[in-house]
């Protein structure tokens, strides 16, 4: 399956310039993102498509990717028809993910399970979803916010359509999950923060049990 990362938006609620390249312990935003689809098996071609509001996020994919991640250039200002334009640039006609560049908790073992439960889903298209619960325990209070079956979720920013069919509206299933890595979208500095926190928790973590085997 191929993915498409989403790059350009202006970022304006973070406030730091284009938020695909904002740093976050000295890493690109979007590279967490491209790193855990490259190392997600299940996945083929990986796509970002920017805009004319994010010209650095197109020059810093290419410079450090060298080539493996190629750079859609859309007309930016409507998310719905620069992704449309962004699948059928990319010539792709089979089931395609689509992702926001600031999930950078992501990791290949979730993109795995997300792909696994598309293929049993039985419908076209799927969304991503986490509890409005499990935002609120990280400390974030989300804009978008959607009732399904008398339960509040949030969007987690990642989707999968057919992209034969990506011009048509297209059946779908919500996938309702409960890990953190997926609740956490950095559209304020207080999510960046609290990003930070986490990904030095999980570092210590892994230094502290990298110690242990070790010893």
């Amino acid at each position: 399956m191929d993915a498409i990362i989403m790059a350009g938006g202006f970022g304006s609620r973070l406030g730091m310039g284009e938020k695909p390249v904002v740093e976050l312990l000295g890493k690109p935003l979007i590279s967490y993102v491209i790193d855990a689809l490259e190392n997600t098996e299940s996945i083929g071609k990986i796509y970002v498509a920017v805009s004319p509001a994010t010209p650095t996020t197109g020059s810093i994919v290419q410079n450090r990717y060298d080539g493996r991640v190629e750079v859609i250039d859309t007309m930016g200002g409507n998310y719905v028809a620069d992704m449309v334009y962004a699948v059928k640039a990319a010539k792709i006609t089979e089931p395609v993910m689509i992702l926001m560049s600031d999930i950078p908790l992501l990791n290949p073992e979730l993109i795995e399970q997300i792909i696994e439960e598309y293929n049993n889903c039985g419908t076209p298209a799927m969304s991503v979803f986490s509890p409005i619960y499990v935002c609120k325990g990280l400390g974030i209070r989300p804009d978008t916010v959607f009732n399904w079956k008398g339960k509040l979720i949030v969007p987690a920013g990642i989707n999968i359509l057919d992209g034969k069919d990506v011009e048509n509206e297209q059946p779908y299933v919500s996938l309702i999950r409960e890990d953190l890595e997926l609740a956490l979208n950095i559209n304020t500095v207080a999510e960046l923060q609290k990003c930070k926190e986490m990904l030095s928790e999980i570092s210590n973590e892994s230094t502290a049990q990298s110690k242990v085997s070790s010893d």
